[in-house]
């Protein structure tokens, strides 16, 4: 990719510290990912949850990517709540028209086209997420998450992303990273998944 055809994206690390779970592996994804699209020719830009953001500042970074990468752990089944917050604020700030038009309902039919006000329709967005979770716990109607897959628990997150009119990627996933990390094959895993979309 030339430089003229680069493209800017935007990189979250949703990671939320705790004295058992420090966030190493999510940070050194990121890494990870930044040297690559460093060299293909993209411009980056990072957002740490730990760090202090002006939520002006954030709703503009969303408008300049064309990609939102969501770096996250998976948390009580969901997002961290310091990443839940930072939407609470920035999402909900945007939606005068930074992200979206309101929620996408006119006076004239109240009942329809809910979720359509995003615009942000030119973005795509990806997820990359860690699980404490064995890979072997989803999509196996046996076991815990009744045959669901990682799409289908971060539903919530794929719907925030869509209200702002943005488009999926392929989701990416480290599994059993407390217990059983295969950090080293994960790193290839993640690697060849950036290269392949990216």
């Amino acid at each position: 990719m030339s430089t003229t055809d680069s493209k800017n994206v935007l990189i979250i690390n949703a990671h939320q510290y705790y004295p058992f779970s420090q966030g190493k592996l999510n940070a050194a994804l990121i890494d990870k990912a930044i040297t690559i699209l460093d060299s293909k020719g993209y411009n980056t830009r990072v957002v740490t949850m730990s760090d202090e953001y002006d939520i002006d500042e954030q709703l503009a970074h969303h408008q300049w990517a064309d990609i939102v990468f969501l770096q996250s752990p998976s948390n009580w089944m969901g997002v961290p709540w310091s990443f839940k917050k930072y939407m609470d604020e920035v999402y909900t700030a945007g939606m005068g028209g930074a992200l979206c038009v309101g929620d996408g309902r006119s006076e004239q039919a109240p009942k329809k086209n809910y979720g359509t006000g995003g615009t942000l329709t030119n973005t795509k967005y990806m997820m990359s997420l860690t699980f404490n979770a064995p890979e072997e716990a989803f999509n196996d109607t046996d076991e815990f998450f009744n045959g669901k897959s990682i799409d289908d628990l971060m539903f919530p997150m794929h719907m925030n992303f869509k209200f702002f009119g943005m488009k999926p990627m392929e989701t990416f996933a480290c599994f059993d990273v407390m217990k059983n990390a295969d950090v080293e094959n994960d790193f290839k895993r993640f690697e060849a998944h950036i290269h392949k979309h990216f």
